[in-house]
């Protein structure tokens, strides 16, 4: 075990009735991210027939595809500065920001104000990228980090993701008008947003920022007794270490992590684009009883199977086992098109496989925020997380912009075969770039416990 440093107490708790409420009050603002960011997709023939687009061009289908994402990049900057004067401070402004935004595209009067509008909700969206995680790991206890992170995250994503198709069934079932239809889904993330705003609120400050960037011991002693029932045997020093020379230290890891996020992306939101193409018309299916049958018989469940190993195998290994399954059924994909094209339920087996690999292993570390706040020490953790953020929406707008391009040149065949390459090249990276963070303290991990930090500075609190 680790050396004893005054969050012990907190790392070394069982997984108790606190960590389930948090676990929610964050989580809910991920389901949000997940349900607002893939809804538009779901909807958009419905958006373009009720605006009276008869084609839409290329850079509007970026835009609106990107938008959000291009804005979420800009609320991870703001805010993973901001939330370096306090976590709780402005936990509840990202949800505050995406339950209002999520209304009023109900409200969007044409094309161009929708892609606005979602713009601002992607601010929303990247400061809870930020946040969420930050919280969840600050207040976590050291085994049981990693499956907090990536059931608040991994799991909760995708499934807001699910919500979001199976409102729109719901209602094209009710008989209600398409125009309605894709407004009355797109403004529905305001009811998982503002579901949560109370308990966001009412979330206690980390023990970690209190006593890192705040300097009050009191307070981060109280909330260390607050969940672990219990004073904290060290006592909480203030990090005095300039802000450039703890970032000069770690800045490696954490534009590895940024890196890691970027590929990922790349290749989970180009999948997005041909699994549909390629299958379910094949298959008779609709884009969103195809987007159900992914999420429920495969997502989900390669979600829950990544919560279960996080833990227990590491993330590298995970990480890495995922991106050479999804490598592999990426290049069977692209070598048997022909008989995919021909017979779709063998597509649908092997994109199913694809998303259980790309979902267990990458979407519960590189995708689900971890590597950031676990390679950032305290004292520039948000601004860690913001550039692991940034490198994700990155990889997410490459895909929204250029890959439909991609499509025309290269042809679907060569797009699969070039990701089954990327998530090669992110097994290689993964186990290159990162260290393993895996049942360590958030201390161990980043030398960051008291007596690393009066080494650094000489001097004693």
């Amino acid at each position: 075990m680790a050396r004893a440093h005054s969050f012990t107490e907190l790392d070394e708790q069982p997984f108790t009735r606190f960590h389930w409420l948090a676990l929610f009050t964050t989580g809910m603002g991920v389901f949000t991210d997940g349900y607002d960011l893939s809804s538009v997709g779901l909807v958009l023939p419905l958006v373009l027939a009720s605006f009276g687009v008869a084609k839409i061009t290329g850079l509007e289908s970026g835009l609106l595809a990107g938008s959000a994402l291009v804005g979420a990049g800009i609320g991870a900057l703001i805010f993973g500065a901001l939330a370096q004067n306090g976590r709780k401070k402005y936990y509840g402004m990202d949800v505050t920001l995406m339950a209002i935004m999520a209304l009023a595209q109900a409200f969007a009067p044409n094309l161009w104000s929708l892609i606005g509008i979602r713009f601002i909700l992607g601010v929303g969206i990247g400061a809870d990228y930020v946040l969420s995680p930050t919280i969840m790991a600050e207040h976590a206890n050291r085994r049981d980090r990693g499956k907090k992170i990536a059931l608040g995250f991994g799991v909760m994503w995708p499934t807001g993701a699910a919500v979001a198709a199976l409102v729109l069934l719901l209602l094209g079932t009710l008989g209600v008008a398409p125009d309605m239809q894709w407004r009355v889904v797109l403004a529905f993330g305001f009811v998982p947003a503002v579901s949560v705003l109370y308990l966001r609120r009412k979330m206690p400050e980390t023990a970690r920022y209190l006593a890192r960037l705040a300097g009050d011991k009191t307070n981060a002693s109280a909330v260390v007794r607050q969940i672990a029932g219990t004073e904290p045997e060290t006592a909480p020093l203030l990090d005095r270490r300039a802000w450039g020379e703890v970032f000069a230290k770690h800045a490696r890891p954490i534009f590895g992590a940024a890196l890691l996020w970027l590929i990922f992306d790349i290749v989970v939101y180009s999948g997005i684009l041909f699994g549909p193409s390629l299958i379910a018309k094949g298959l008779g299916l609709a884009p969103t009883t195809f987007s159900l049958i992914t999420s429920f018989v495969f997502v989900i469940p390669g979600a829950l199977i990544g919560v279960a190993l996080i833990d227990k195998i590491g993330r590298k290994q995970l990480q890495v086992a995922g991106f050479i399954g999804a490598a592999i059924m990426l290049a069977l994909f692209a070598w048997q098109r022909d008989q995919v094209v021909s017979a779709p339920a063998f597509g649908m087996i092997l994109f199913g496989l694809y998303s259980v690999f790309i979902t267990a292993g990458p979407s519960m570390v590189a995708g689900a925020g971890i590597l950031g706040v676990e390679l950032a020490p305290t004292r520039i953790r948000t601004i860690g997380q913001s550039i692991t953020v940034v490198g994700g929406r990155i990889g997410a707008s490459i895909s929204a912009f250029l890959f439909p391009l991609f499509f025309g040149t290269l042809g679907e065949t060569g797009v699969i075969a070039l990701l089954a390459a990327l998530s090669v090249l992110g097994a290689i990276c993964t186990m290159f770039v990162i260290p393993e963070t895996a049942q360590r303290s958030l201390e161990d991990i980043n030398a960051d416990a008291e007596a690393d930090l009066l080494q650094a500075v000489g001097t004693a609190d």
